[in-house]
């Protein structure tokens, strides 16, 4: 009797921490920024966005995050960044937004924006775009078969 309880409560612990890995994602994704002002500003904005971890580097312009998947998703992290001036695969920073970038923090724009799904001569339909941006919901994924990484990660 021992034996098939030590049995059924190892097999619960097993299943209880994998279902909480599951939940936890990891992503990279390229942000555009230039200096350590733009790193500690992308980092501090992905996290306030939910991810669990954040790091950017300034010479690669890549962000690793972590994030638990059932708050959170890669599109709201990259919306959030962009939000705050810093272009990404997803999303494109308003003119005003980037403007707000204090001088040295200015970027070339379009490098990080060409990369983003809606640039794809197959994602340029109305049914990947809604008012200039990727639809949040990737439909373009689901209708026109968008063959960018950004567009059709499934959060």
């Amino acid at each position: 009797m021992k034996t098939i309880l030590s049995f059924l409560l190892s097999c619960s612990l097993i299943f209880v921490s994998a279902t909480a890995s599951a939940q936890t994602k990891k992503e990279t994704f390229k942000v555009a920024g230039e200096c350590g002002m733009c790193q500690k500003k992308i980092e501090a904005t992905a996290k306030k966005a939910g991810a669990t971890s954040a790091s950017w580097n300034t010479d690669s312009k890549v962000l690793s995050v972590s994030y638990n998947s059932k708050s959170t998703s890669a599109a709201k992290i990259q919306e959030a960044i962009a939000a705050v001036g810093y272009d990404t695969p997803g999303f494109k920073a308003t003119d005003e937004s980037y403007s707000k970038l204090h001088s040295c923090c200015k970027y070339e724009r379009g490098a990080a924006a060409a990369a983003s799904c809606c640039d794809s001569e197959k994602c340029k339909g109305s049914a990947c775009m809604t008012d200039g941006h990727c639809k949040k919901d990737q439909s373009c994924c689901k209708d026109s078969g968008c063959d960018q990484k950004a567009c059709c990660t499934k959060d």
